[in-house]
């Protein structure tokens, strides 16, 4: 075989080789894509966690893409993420973007959840806003402390519940429980008995209960027609009754001018009570008046007159005072 040939085919051989092993390459590293079947979206997130460079990225469950970029903002707030798209796949912008983790200890990928497919689609260098991703660390350090706070809450209930052993439930305050069981037992009983002969003595004088209630509802009833016969004779007499009411009213102020002028001393009344010579006459008549008749109930009108019997030669002007003072001799 010529030298030229063997040497041609060996070459062919590692040209063929060489083809294969790159191929085998670019599908174990997730596949390649050639410029211009592909289109960019930018993918804004606060955090990536264990995102990489050729990530998957996942819409349905379906790769329509992969991560072909990560960079770090310059103040390092945020990381903007390239991803690459293939082009037969539309995306459109109300979907949603979820960096998620492929089984418990997977690699991440970029999942693209589509919701009604209502909004415009993404185009070369749209920007998208990402999900931060499930922090399965944060998660444990919430995790710790929420097991101390359960951790101080049980302390705390423990020691709670060891104040109300010691202040609560030792012996004086069982016993005074016990004590106020067996009062409340009692007055239990008692006002069941109670009841009973309530129960007994309304079921005994039923009868007068019920004669009681009808003579009330008897007596309401003549009340009634009492005050209403009593509304018609006002109602009736209105004007008598006004007409009295005036009289009255005429009567008390005549009285009151009669008052009047007995203070200031007007007429024979008046006259009386202002001159004091008058009135001790009058009281002196009035003690005569007195004596003369109590000896006229003692001896009679004969006996005063045979008394005193006036004599023939005294004239006739002197009989009357002696009569006057006759009742007033005998009583001394």
């Amino acid at each position: 075989m010529n030298k030229s040939r063997l040497e041609w085919k060996v070459g062919l051989f590692v040209l063929i080789g060489l083809v294969l092993l790159a191929l085998l390459l670019l599908q174990f590293s997730k596949g390649v894509t050639f410029p211009g079947q592909t289109y960019i979206i930018k993918l804004r997130a606060a955090n990536i966690g264990g995102l990489k460079v050729k990530s998957q990225v996942l819409m349905a469950g379906v790769q329509v893409g992969t991560v072909s970029d990560i960079v770090l903002s310059p103040h390092g707030t945020n990381v903007t993420s390239s991803l690459k798209i293939f082009k037969q796949y539309v995306i459109h912008k109300d979907a949603r973007f979820v960096i998620e983790q492929a089984g418990f200890l997977g690699d991440q990928y970029v999942s693209i959840m589509p919701t009604r497919n209502a909004g415009d689609i993404f185009h070369e260098g749209d920007i998208a806003v990402a999900e931060a991703p499930f922090n399965m660390q944060e998660v444990a350090r919430s995790a710790a402390g929420f097991l101390q706070r359960i951790d101080e809450t049980a302390l705390r209930l423990n020691d709670a519940i060891a104040d109300v052993r010691r202040l609560v439930l030792n012996e004086q305050t069982l016993t005074n429980l016990s004590a106020a069981v067996g009062n409340m037992r009692v007055v239990s009983e008692k006002a069941i008995g109670t009841m009973d002969n309530l129960d007994a003595l309304v079921s005994t004088n039923s009868p007068a209960l019920g004669h009681a209630s009808s003579n009330l509802l008897v007596f309401t009833e003549e009340m009634k027609e009492f005050s209403s016969g009593l509304g018609a004779i006002l109602a009736t007499n209105s004007d008598q009754i006004h007409s009295a009411v005036k009289n009255i009213e005429s009567s008390t102020v005549v009285l009151k001018t009669v008052l009047d002028e007995l203070q200031a001393g007007k007429g024979l009344a008046g006259a009386l009570l202002k001159n004091e010579k008058l009135a001790d006459s009058v009281s002196q008549i009035a003690d005569n008046l007195s004596i003369t008749t109590s000896n006229l109930n003692r001896l009679g009108l004969w006996g005063i007159l045979w008394q005193h019997k006036p004599p023939k030669t005294d004239a006739a002007a002197s009989v009357p005072t002696r009569a006057l003072a006759a009742p007033k001799q005998s009583e001394e």
